[in-house]
Protein backbone atom coordinates (compact mmCIF):
# COMPACT_ATOMS: atom_id res chain seq x y z
CA UNK A 1 0.00 0.00 0.00
CA UNK A 2 1.29 3.42 -0.89
CA UNK A 3 -0.01 6.47 0.87
CA UNK A 4 0.96 10.10 1.05
CA UNK A 5 0.95 11.66 4.49
CA UNK A 6 1.53 15.26 5.56
CA UNK A 7 5.19 16.21 5.95
CA UNK A 8 4.77 17.04 9.67
CA UNK A 9 3.30 13.59 10.30
CA UNK A 10 6.12 11.97 8.33
CA UNK A 11 8.70 13.87 10.39
CA UNK A 12 7.01 12.82 13.64
CA UNK A 13 7.00 9.22 12.48
CA UNK A 14 10.71 9.41 11.62
CA UNK A 15 11.53 10.76 15.08
CA UNK A 16 9.42 8.04 16.72
CA UNK A 17 11.13 5.30 14.69
CA UNK A 18 14.58 6.64 15.58
CA UNK A 19 13.71 6.48 19.28
CA UNK A 20 11.99 3.08 19.08
CA UNK A 21 14.16 0.69 17.02
CA UNK A 22 11.83 -2.24 17.76
CA UNK A 23 9.14 -0.51 15.66
CA UNK A 24 9.17 -0.09 11.89
CA UNK A 25 6.91 1.75 9.48
CA UNK A 26 4.85 -1.35 8.67
CA UNK A 27 4.21 -2.07 12.35
CA UNK A 28 3.13 1.54 13.00
CA UNK A 29 0.72 1.54 10.06
CA UNK A 30 -0.72 -1.85 11.01
CA UNK A 31 -1.37 -0.66 14.56
CA UNK A 32 -2.85 2.63 13.36
CA UNK A 33 -5.16 1.09 10.75
CA UNK A 34 -6.42 -1.68 13.02
CA UNK A 35 -7.07 0.84 15.84
CA UNK A 36 -8.90 3.12 13.41
CA UNK A 37 -11.11 0.21 12.31
CA UNK A 38 -11.85 -0.80 15.89
CA UNK A 39 -12.76 2.76 16.84
CA UNK A 40 -15.04 3.08 13.81
CA UNK A 41 -17.23 0.03 14.16
CA UNK A 42 -15.17 -2.95 13.00
CA UNK A 43 -15.64 -5.15 16.08
CA UNK A 44 -14.33 -8.54 15.04
CA UNK A 45 -11.76 -10.78 16.63
CA UNK A 46 -9.38 -10.70 13.65
CA UNK A 47 -9.07 -6.91 13.75
CA UNK A 48 -8.70 -6.93 17.53
CA UNK A 49 -6.07 -9.65 17.34
CA UNK A 50 -4.15 -7.77 14.64
CA UNK A 51 -4.13 -4.64 16.80
CA UNK A 52 -2.98 -6.45 19.93
CA UNK A 53 -0.39 -8.57 18.13
CA UNK A 54 1.05 -5.48 16.46
CA UNK A 55 0.99 -3.39 19.62
CA UNK A 56 2.73 -6.03 21.70
CA UNK A 57 4.89 -7.41 18.85
CA UNK A 58 3.64 -10.99 19.22
CA UNK A 59 3.81 -11.52 15.45
CA UNK A 60 7.61 -11.42 15.50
Amino acid sequence: MLSEIPEDLHNSLAVFLEKHPDWDQDRVFSAAISLFLLQNGRRDSATSRTYLDTLFDTAA
